[in-house]
């Protein structure tokens, strides 16, 4: 039960835009746009904590088509911390998105790795780690690409689907097309082999997806990305099991900064993580 005069509601379009400040604020750095694509696909992807009709705390609960769910962007209001607040309003988006979602669905997340008891306590167990690395986007294009937007979608659609638990086509069409992306795939013998996108940020880019049927081909496409951005702020989020994802943003001169506990409520449909050179976003898997 929640005090008097608090609420939960779903967000609104001003308090959106808030969230998104105070994601900037923690050092989250939210594409631009994320937020923009997100409510579109999902109306009802937001939820906030209110008193008295003013926004105190929020965060995502994506469902892809009742088939999957993904919880993110977790924020609580500085000055309404650690009074059990948060915790009502994370057990709340919970509930919310296992009522949204069809029985056997499963939940994913990628929380903090200090909040990880927490969230186990809410019946989520840890899968694995996802690791960010950041720093200057230095490299040179090269040859062996193609533009994303020169690849029919079904095709990068049905590639998509290999790396993610469920179909998620409306909303990674949108993803990919949003403005100020880089992309490029690799095709070979009309197959495609690998695609990457990276997406502007309030600081510099971030590159995900960028899924990739071996090192080799990751790196054509990360060259190439980094080829268009050069000289920017670039961040990558790998799954740490991703070895040769580690590698290469190392050779390419990123450090490890941040990271997060990948973990699920749930039977979750396995996805080759040695095929995954970067995530699409920690807030919406």
């Amino acid at each position: 039960m929640l005090p008097d005069k608090f609420s939960f509601g779903v967000m609104e379009d001003h308090e959106a835009l808030i969230l998104n400040e105070w994601a900037t604020i923690e050092g989250w750095n939210p594409g631009l746009c994320d937020q923009k694509v997100a409510r579109e696909f999902d109306p009802e992807a937001f939820i906030a904590l209110r008193k008295d009709n003013e926004l105190i705390g929020g965060g995502s609960i994506i469902s892809y088509n009742g088939l999957y769910g993904f919880m993110g962007l977790f924020i609580m209001r500085t000055d309404f911390r650690g009074q059990g607040l948060g915790a009502k309003l994370w057990t709340y988006r919970r509930d919310q998105l296992i009522n949204r979602l069809q029985p056997t669905a499963a939940i994913g997340m990628d929380g903090v790795f200090n909040m990880a008891p927490f969230y186990a306590k809410g019946g989520f167990k840890l899968a694995h780690r996802d690791l960010r690395y950041e720093g200057i986007a230095l490299a040179n294009k090269s040859a062996g690409v193609t533009e994303l937007r020169d690849i029919k979608f079904d095709a990068l659609d049905a590639y998509d689907q290999k790396h993610f638990p469920v179909p998620r086509s409306a909303f990674i069409k949108a993803w990919i097309n949003q403005e100020g992306v880089f992309g490029y795939a690799v095709v070979k013998q009309d197959q495609l082999l690998g695609y990457g996108v990276a997406r502007p940020c309030h600081k510099g880019y971030k590159i995900g997806p960028l899924f990739a049927d071996s090192a080799d081909i990751a790196e054509t496409i990360l060259s190439n990305i980094m080829g268009d951005i050069k000289g920017e702020f670039v961040q990558i989020d790998i799954p740490e099991p991703n070895i040769a994802g580690l590698q290469l943003a190392t050779k390419y001169g990123l450090i490890e900064s941040f990271g997060c506990a990948r973990m699920y409520l749930g039977h979750v449909n396995p996805v080759p993580l040695q095929n995954i050179y970067s995530v699409t976003s920690y807030e919406f898997g």
